[in-house]
């Protein structure tokens, strides 16, 4: 599953590439808590790296689940 975070005033998004037995609910309910109380929101990624980021920055989250429907190219 991968994560983009949107931080305000930040000209890139963070990008978290999360394990595949990761929890879409869990992921959103640590998202969600870390935004409301100001705080930090910290996540695992797949290769066990934690990633932190101020919650009362957060612009977007968008949480897509990988497979088949990911196709890049060009006809």
């Amino acid at each position: 599953m991968e994560i983009r975070i949107g931080i305000v005033n930040a000209p890139r998004e963070v990008v978290v590439d999360m394990g595949d037995d990761t929890s879409v609910d869990d992921v959103k309910a640590s998202i969600e808590a870390g935004v409301s109380a100001s705080s930090l929101v910290w996540l695992t990624d797949r290769k066990g790296r934690q990633i932190a980021f101020p919650g009362e920055r957060v612009a977007y989250v968008e949480i897509g689940v990988g497979g088949e429907d990911q196709r890049i190219g060009f006809s």
